[in-house]
């Protein structure tokens, strides 16, 4: 038989078989069984249908990691809406822009990011407003604890969903600037934590911390992961070492996820405070991703700070779990070399590499070619965008997700992100667009030309670095280029290294030629991209 795959299955289950567990524990340390939460979900649902929410709305969340954004996805997709994480690291025009893109009717915001939304309110087409904490934010907004607390905590009517209806769209920066809506349906997010659960060895009994943004990807899916295998989700609005660790010994915390900027700041605090203690009475794991780790990285924190690495790979389109390097068989011969590595294709997923016509460079971990993904995880479309999605899905291969990462593959099927087709650039775990940022140099009434690449950097893996060309005459400081893109992008996009030069290398037709940039910065690394 066929049963329709949704992303209301997880919380279902929670409900049916953990009701009288903590599912949930708030920021501030408030607990909800799961029997709790879903009375939360349902008193949201209420108030979303009351102002007429219904299928295929969207309803946009500007949140860090709280309760309410858990709430807030699964009121939206039991009503069959679709829910909207948004990044809360942008600039009010990027909110403009996106909640345009996907015609959001509702928007609810945190009370530490509602003043971007409010700056561009009379230019979006949302019509409801929910603040949590209202009362903290300038504009007319409706408060969200007094909504929820008042409705009723009956389940209206659910959806008849379809696993093939929209559940969520993720936006992501895009080479050409403008942000990728990425669709995502009920079926891709189902599989993907069914994926999560085998490969991040989810049980029951597990305690979650988010140090992960929820916004990125639904959280690599763990909202639903964990939801549905019945552990318990820690909320964390704002990432520091010190509480960080204060949250994974007050709960007895067993995993987690971050980048590998994550980690290397729990190293330098741990370095600082040699007497800390890293983990509660159990073992802990975390799943990292983006650049992969330096050895060096991955030998202290396995060994010092006692956390076990499980590196991962993939992107948002394609949520984003595709391979893992998470093999105790091939461990056990080849040792935490192999943790560097992007990892092998996770289940009923095919992740090819191949050469510019399509076909697959041979498996000796030297020859380069694109990574190319087919499986049920993998995004529908990008919305509103029919050629980029033609594009990603018939580049070199028909019917293949086509990532814009370079890679080699070996024997094991293990493989080795090299560089990126893309113009992208990826520090500290967020993508940022070189185009984009080069946009904004350019409109600097005093530089001529400018060229954005990622440079290496230790903590962040790559670093955001332009190279500008001043107009004749005019002297340009590092602080004259920040400050003018300070207040034109979101701060993690700002460039962290600027040279100032005569002139860029350009192609015979004027194009720049990033490679001769790059070069200098990179000739001392084994891969052209950053290792965290």
């Amino acid at each position: 038989m066929k049963k329709e795959m949704t992303t209301m299955d997880f919380l279902d289950r929670a409900v049916d078989l953990y009701d009288d567990v903590v599912g949930v524990i708030a920021d501030d340390g408030t607990e909800y069984t799961y029997a709790e939460f879903n009375e939360r979900v349902n008193s949201l649902a209420n108030v979303l249908a009351d102002r007429g929410i219904g299928q295929g709305d969207r309803v946009a969340m500007l949140a860090s990691n709280t309760h309410y954004f858990l709430e807030a996805l699964y009121a939206t997709n039991h009503l069959g809406a679709v829910y909207v994480p948004m990044n809360y690291r942008l600039v009010p025009e990027n909110y403009e822009y996106i909640l345009n893109d996907c015609e959001a009717s509702v928007v609810i915001a945190d009370y530490d990011f509602a003043e971007k939304v409010e700056a561009v309110r009379d230019s979006v087409p949302a019509e409801t407003f929910i603040g949590y904490e209202a009362d903290e934010i300038d504009g007319d907004w409706e408060d969200y604890m007094t909504l929820v607390d008042e409705a009723s905590a009956d389940p209206p009517e659910r959806a008849d969903l379809s696993e093939d209806d929209d559940a969520s769209i993720n936006y992501t920066s895009g080479t050409t600037g403008d942000p990728k809506g990425v669709v995502r349906t009920h079926r891709t997010e189902h599989w993907h934590a069914l994926v999560l659960n085998q490969h991040m060895e989810i049980r029951d009994d597990d305690t979650y911390l988010w140090t992960l943004p929820m916004f990125h990807c639904n959280g690599w899916g763990h909202t639903y992961a964990i939801t549905g295998t019945g552990g318990t989700h820690v909320c964390l609005r704002k990432f520091t070492p010190e509480r960080t660790l204060g949250k994974i010994r007050n709960h007895d915390v067993s995993f987690m996820c971050g980048a590998p900027t994550v980690l290397n700041r729990v190293i330098a605090y741990k370095e600082n405070n040699p007497d800390v203690e890293t983990t509660g009475d159990r073992e802990l794991r975390i799943a990292t991703a983006g650049s992969a780790p330096a050895t060096a990285t991955i030998e202290t924190v396995e060994d010092d700070i006692s956390w076990r690495i499980i590196h991962i790979y993939g992107l948002t389109e394609t949520a984003p779990i595709i391979t893992t390097s998470n093999s105790p068989r091939r461990l056990a011969t080849r040792g935490r070399s192999l943790k560097v590595k992007q990892g092998s294709e996770v289940l009923g997923t095919d992740v090819r590499v191949v050469h510019d016509d399509g076909t697959d460079v041979p498996a000796d971990g030297q020859t380069m070619g694109e990574v190319v993904v087919r499986g049920n995880q993998v995004m529908d479309r990008y919305l509103n965008k029919p050629e980029a999605t033609e594009e990603a899905f018939n580049d070199r291969i028909s019917g293949y997700f086509h990532t814009g990462d370079l890679a080699t593959i070996d024997e094991d099927g293990m493989i080795s992100i090299q560089d990126r087709k893309k113009d992208i650039i990826i520090s500290g775990g967020e993508n940022v667009s070189s185009i984009e940022v080069e946009d904004v140099l350019y409109d600097h009434p005093e530089i001529a030309k400018a060229a954005v690449i990622p440079t290496p950097s230790d903590e962040w893996g790559e670093l955001v670095t332009a190279v500008v060309v001043p107009k004749p005459g005019v002297e340009l400081s590092d602080a004259d280029v920040e400050d003018f893109c300070r207040d034109r992008m979101a701060g993690y996009k700002i460039p962290r290294k600027i040279l100032v030069q005569e002139d860029l290398p350009e192609t015979a037709t004027g194009k720049v030629q990033k490679y001769q940039l790059r070069k200098e910065f990179w000739e001392d690394e084994d891969r052209l991209i950053g290792q965290g």
